[in-house]
């Protein structure tokens, strides 16, 4: 009686009406209206499984889930079964299920990581052979078709032969008496083919009169002549009705032999639409799904961001007020806490929140929190919430609540703790709710004396896994005694349920915390300034009475007010000085820990944008790294094909083997400036090359080198626009290691030296340099980095365009050191649009 009357006022019927509307089939919103609580864990956890599934299938689906097709054929199995006949409509509904099932299963065995949804409906029976058999025998209009039999077609043929002979007939007297017809119209009445003859010239057309119009002007007459064809047409109709009959008891009979796995289907399709719906509801209330803790293995109740889904529908649907979340963390020695606090402040709202949460996950539902959502399997939730007043059972506020109190002590267990009689009930004697008030008596509140006392009470339950929630406990008597039972029955509830959440008033209460770490403090926020509450709860500080500042700001005359400060006490005003401190302080934490979380986002954000700006640049690097040797290996091979052409025209001509020698040398120079260097071993010193970054310490500069060290040592750099000459010695690689010094060759035996001959100059694309489309600062840094490493001339092609590029090359070439001269190149080769720099 307690679970119904729970749930009642959790107002679980209405979180159950509002399921049903994510239901597909008729069946599934039935059974989501009458949702069925789990008695185990494990139920629960299986329910989950199918939610989760569903949630998965269904993000993957275009269109979702389709329950298309399927019916509640329950009726017409149980009359089938009872060889009752089956009429054309409920036989297509049987066929449509069939084919909607079947559907199912298609796309659940479809995908690989399902294995609840999988599993059942393994051995879910669809039936084709059947399903085509009734849409054989029935149309889309659940008549009986033609070849449903062969009696029935011939049956049927004969119908429309006969049917045929009568109109023709018909007509026939139309047109021959057509001054007797009120129009030429051939009609039915009763299953006859009559005529609309003129009242008065109705023995023109002698025949059976079936039928009158309103005025009478008109008789609906069979002739005569036509009679016995209608005697025909009926008996004729009766067999295609008793054929008819006969196909629909056949297919019937097929239907009840297979009613078992009918029903099983059904009950398989409503478990997916109930699951579905499950995780439809769940998608819109943004839930997420909820793990069962254990809190003997020290495991902490976590909710954050609770909402209450029922609030959130009206907030939805019904324009209501936005829902604010609660946040309840609780440490798993806790068993009772206490909400205290001003009233509208929300603490029967959060009760409520925190029962719907457990029943949602106890059917398989999400819940509307943030993630992590843990929570205990609850096996009862217990509530007294509201006022039980009742005129006609002469019931007070505090007698109404004591009976549901009864009720809950009673689902918690009658054992020998349990409310009743016996040594340690609150039965009768001063330990127990007497007659009268039904207050406790003046004894002891000890659970019993001597050698039945209780050290560890709470070591007699084995496992409790109740959750009671109790809206103004203790109210409705006198404060003394209220209080007093209040915490006799928190104490024995702390033993005996494995979480209460309590509201009240009574300041005594807030004191449990510090007596015993099995309870704990909460109270609901307010706001002075506005006179109206946040509905937020706080967790570890005890509510205060706003009740006199409220009446103070309502315009109460402040001589009342503070009479009623003094009969309080000024303990009293400490205490709640002390409250507002510790809430001030709590706005502050929580002030800077918002802030302390902005930070920490910012932080991670850039974090991430820098790890990612990173990792794009080691990625453009190693692309950069991998297209230069790229590059490199085709230059080196147009390099390679444009000398053998070199050498080929050389060898048409009248060449000596000094040039084609000339010519190989220049081809080897290429590949070992080009292609990667064969790693070597480390030496304990560098020899600085062309084009390598150097420091001189001397100076403290970073010089790049411009010329190879000759047999002196010496080298060229260049910092800046200066260049100058070092010496090894005084020279470092970047990273600290001191130059090899130059061994100098021994003077070779001289040599008779043939008279040196000319080399050709040879144009190609290692010696070509493009600045069309550059500015003349671009192209001076280009030429000044091509001229430094050349070892020939240079052909620059700058293009014609407006001349400043051209003018702006021949001044630079003009400066440089290392320019002999220049001149426009060949016409072949591009004319007064590429210049051509000999280097000294």
């Amino acid at each position: 009686m307690i679970q119904s009357e729970t749930l009642e006022l959790l107002e679980w019927h209405r979180l159950c009406q509002h399921l049903a509307t994510f239901a597909a089939t008729k069946l599934g919103a039935t059974a989501a209206r009458h949702l069925k609580i789990p008695d185990s864990q494990i139920q629960s956890e299986q329910l989950l499984e199918q939610t989760k599934e569903v949630y998965r299938l269904e993000n993957r689906l275009t269109t979702g889930l389709s329950f298309e097709g399927i019916q509640d054929i329950g009726d017409s199995l149980e009359r089938a079964e009872r060889s009752g006949t089956l009429t054309g409509d409920e036989l297509l509904a049987i066929a449509t299920t069939l084919a909607g099932a079947r559907n199912l299963r298609r796309v659940i065995d479809n995908q690989e990581d399902l294995p609840i949804l999988t599993d059942l409906v393994a051995d879910l029976r669809t039936y084709p052979e059947l399903e085509q058999e009734i849409h054989r025998c029935i149309d889309e209009r659940a008549q009986v078709t033609d070849r449903a039999s062969q009696k029935l077609g011939e049956i049927r043929t004969d119908l429309r032969r006969l049917r045929s002979q009568i109109t023709q007939k018909l007509q026939n007297i139309l047109q021959a008496k057509s001054g007797a017809v009120q129009e030429q119209l051939i009609t039915q009445r009763s299953d006859r083919f009559v005529i609309p003859v003129k009242a008065p010239q109705k023995d023109a057309i002698p025949g059976i009169v079936h039928d009158t119009s309103t005025s009478g002007a008109t008789l609906y007459v069979e002739p005569n002549s036509v009679v016995p064809l209608g005697n025909q047409l009926r008996q004729i109709i009766r067999r295609e009705q008793a054929e008819e009959e006969t196909i629909r008891r056949i297919l019937t009979e097929l239907v009840a032999a297979v009613k078992a796995d009918l029903e099983r289907l059904l009950a398989i399709a409503t478990t997916l639409d109930l699951a579905t719906a499950r995780s439809r509801y769940s998608y819109w209330l943004g839930a997420n799904p909820p793990r069962f803790i254990h809190r003997e293995d020290k495991e902490i109740i976590t909710l954050r961001n609770l909402r209450h889904p029922l609030l959130v529908w009206q907030q939805q649907h019904e324009q209501g007020q936005p829902v604010v979340p609660v946040d309840l963390l609780i440490s798993p020695q806790i068993r009772v806490v206490t909400i205290t606090g001003p009233n509208t402040g929300g603490k029967t709202v959060s009760l409520k929140t925190l029962g719907l949460a457990a029943l949602m996950a106890k059917v398989g539902l999400f819940v509307p929190a943030r993630e992590p959502v843990e929570i205990p399997w609850f096996d009862q939730v217990l509530a007294d919430i509201g006022d039980e007043q009742s005129l006609q059972q002469s019931l007070s506020t505090f007698s109404g609540h004591i009976r549901r109190i009864s009720r809950i002590l009673e689902a918690l267990g009658n054992g020998d703790l349990g409310l009743g009689t016996g040594d340690w009930g609150l039965g009768t004697g001063d330990l127990g709710l007497g007659t009268g008030d039904l207050g406790l008596g003046t004894g002891d509140l000890e659970l019993g004396t001597g050698e039945k006392e209780i050290p560890n009470p709470q070591s007699l339950i084995p496992n409790p896994q109740s959750l009671v929630l109790l809206d103004e406990v203790g109210a409705g008597t006198d404060p003394v005694e209220g209080s007093a039972l209040a915490i006799a029955l928190l104490q024995y509830l702390a033993n005996h349920a494995q979480l209460t959440i309590a509201t009240t008033h009574f300041g005594e209460l807030k004191a449990l915390k510090y007596e015993d770490d099995r309870f704990e403090n909460a109270s609901v926020e307010f706001d002075e300034s506005t006179l109206s509450p946040t509905y937020r709860l706080l967790w570890g500080i005890p509510g205060r009475s706003n009740a006199l500042t409220i009446a103070l700001r309502l315009g109460l005359k402040p001589e009342v007010v503070q009479q009623a400060k003094t009969q309080v006490g000024e303990a009293t005003d400490e205490v709640n000085q002390v409250i507002a401190g510790l809430e001030a302080q709590r706005r502050r934490q929580e002030t800077k820990a918002a802030e302390a979380q902005i930070l920490l986002q910012q932080a991670e954000r850039l974090y991430k944008e820098v790890s990612a700006k990173a990792a794009s640049l080691e990625e453009r690097e190693s692309s950069l790294r991998a297209s230069q040797e790229v590059a490199v290996q085709q230059a080196i091979a147009q390099a390679k094909g444009e000398i053998a052409q070199v050498i080929r025209r050389l060898q048409k001509g009248t060449p000596t083997a000094q040039e084609a020698q000339q010519a190989t040398n220049a081809l080897n120079q290429i590949g070992q400036q080009y292609q990667p260097a064969t790693p070597a071993k480390p030496k304990l010193g560098f020899m600085p090359k062309v084009g390598d970054r150097i420091r001189v310490p001397k100076l403290g500069q970073v010089a790049e080198v411009i010329t190879a060290p000759d047999e002196d040592g010496q080298l060229s750099v260049r910092f800046g626009l200066m260049k100058m000459a070092v010496k090894l010695e005084d020279i470092e690689s970047l990273d600290g290691q001191k130059a090899e010094p130059v061994v100098k060759p021994k003077p070779a035996p001289a040599a008779v030296t043939p008279p040196p001959q000319s080399v050709p100059e040879i144009r190609t694309s290692q010696n070509t340099i493009d600045l069309r489309g550059k500015r003349v600062a671009d192209a001076e840094y280009i030429l000044d980095k091509a001229i430094s490493e050349a070892t020939g001339p240079v052909w620059i092609i700058h293009g014609y365009g407006t001349g400043k590029l051209r003018q702006g090359v021949h001044a630079f070439l003009q400066q440089h050191p290392r320019v002999n001269n220049y001149e426009p190149a060949e016409q072949a080769d591009g004319g007064t649009g590429v210049t051509v720099a000999h280097i000294k």
